[in-house]
């Protein structure tokens, strides 16, 4: 194996701030990527979905738990002796929920295979992500998925959902943080530094950061 190459301190931190610049500028990138896509249009969801879940029946508007904004993640589904180690991995760097929810967004997990297997796999891993089965349906299908993997982000104004945004491949391997997935939804970090449409909820950064055991269950949902 071949180490990196031995220089100066005084070379290193030249370099160092070499780089630094590129990476500036990557982060501007990406915030112009995420207010580009804030202003992507939406399509409305027009099928009747019935997924199988810890708690019996649900529909899509089920997933969302009250919150204006869902993400769903189609986990590719071989069976719960062969678990896709892609997903397994992409699950296991998701960040704590509490604080996607204090941004008013639910994510979850869905597979086109049977609940109880999908269960076993859940408590294999302690994954404590609500996963769903898409079993019997064509959600999968219909969100680009197909028996493969897909990122896929919906809003919901009252009782209709919208789908806003879908990823797969690549864009989902550097997902996981809540940054990175707030960045992806309508309403995005929700912070007045972004450059987002007229309208969107706004408030000083930091200030709802919370630990995530802070934040409660009281804080208000859009409906």
């Amino acid at each position: 194996m071949e180490s990196p190459r031995i220089v100066s301190e005084q070379q290193w931190q030249a370099e160092r701030e070499a780089l630094l610049v590129k990476e500036k500028e990557l982060t501007r990138a990406l915030d112009a990527l995420a207010a580009e896509r804030r202003r992507m249009p939406m399509v409305r969801v027009g099928a009747e979905y019935r997924f199988q879940g810890p708690d019996g029946p649900a529909s899509l508007l089920d997933l969302f738990d009250g919150r204006s904004q869902l993400i769903t993640y189609c986990f590719m589904w071989h069976g719960p002796d062969d678990v896709c180690s892609g997903c397994a991995m992409f699950t296991d760097n998701i960040g704590h929920p509490a604080h996607l929810h204090a941004r008013d967004v639910s994510l979850a997990l869905v597979s086109r295979g049977p609940l109880d297997e999908i269960t076993r796999v859940k408590q294999r891993m302690g994954w404590t992500i609500p996963w769903f089965s898409s079993l019997g349906n064509d959600f999968n299908t219909d969100v680009g998925a197909g028996d493969g993997f897909a990122l896929n982000v919906f809003l919901r104004d009252g009782d209709e959902v919208y789908r806003t945004y879908s990823t797969t491949g690549r864009g989902v391997e550097r997902l996981g943080s809540n940054w990175t997935f707030l960045d992806l939804t309508p309403f995005g970090r929700q912070e007045t530094w972004e450059d987002s449409p007229a309208g969107r909820p706004q408030t000083p950064p930091y200030g709802w950061w919370r630990l995530h055991d802070e934040y409660g269950d009281d804080r208000p949902r859009r409906s």
